[in-house]
């Protein structure tokens, strides 16, 4: 029997070996999970095959993205079926098309900004969109920022400085946006 977790309109059932990787496949840590309006599960890993997709009962229908990502770390799929990932390794945000062509590129593959610079991005965690389609991304590894950009990758404006206290981060870590525009950030050490 499965495990259930949660209550009422928030009841799910654990289902075991839902995923079916082939079986030559070594799976990496699994940095983020998105489902896209036709109910295919998008896996951003780190392994050999960073993104892999999977139909809603879990059979593996393509994988793409070798050689393009360093560290998978966030995930994001907009309204327009494109989806956002953010690359800790690389530096880098790429908005892509979900069968993996890459449409956009923010920051430097491989150039890190200098250590709590301010200046993008330094190991940047996760990207979150406005209802505008303003872009919005945390860096938080190397650097206590969040920087805005326009949806075409013009960088807007940037904000916050290491510490603990108002307007400051130590690791903004996760990024959303609500229906309405607030910007919610999650700081994991703070």
């Amino acid at each position: 029997m499965s495990a259930i977790f949660g209550s009422g309109a928030f009841t799910y059932r654990a289902v075991e070996n839902w995923a079916k990787w082939p079986a030559d496949w070594s799976l990496g840590d699994v940095a983020a999970v998105g489902v896209d309006r036709h109910d295919r599960v998008y896996a951003f890993h780190r392994g050999e095959h960073p993104i892999v997709v999977f139909d809603r009962d879990g059979n593996c229908l393509r994988t793409w993205g070798e050689g393009v990502f360093s560290r998978p770390h966030g995930m994001h799929i907009a309204a327009d079926d494109t989806i956002y990932l953010t690359d800790d390794g690389d530096h880098t945000v790429r908005r892509c098309t979900l069968d993996g062509k890459v449409l956009l590129t923010i920051g430097i593959p491989g150039e890190p900004a200098s250590f709590m610079s301010g200046e993008p991005f330094r190991r940047c965690t996760h990207t979150a969109l406005s209802p505008q389609g303003d872009i919005y991304v945390s860096d938080g590894y190397g650097n206590a920022r969040i920087h805005k950009y326009t949806s075409d990758g013009k960088r807007i404006q940037s904000w916050g400085e290491p510490g603990s206290g108002p307007g400051q981060f130590n690791l903004p870590h996760n990024i959303s946006c609500d229906a309405d525009g607030w910007v919610y950030v999650a700081d994991r050490e703070n």
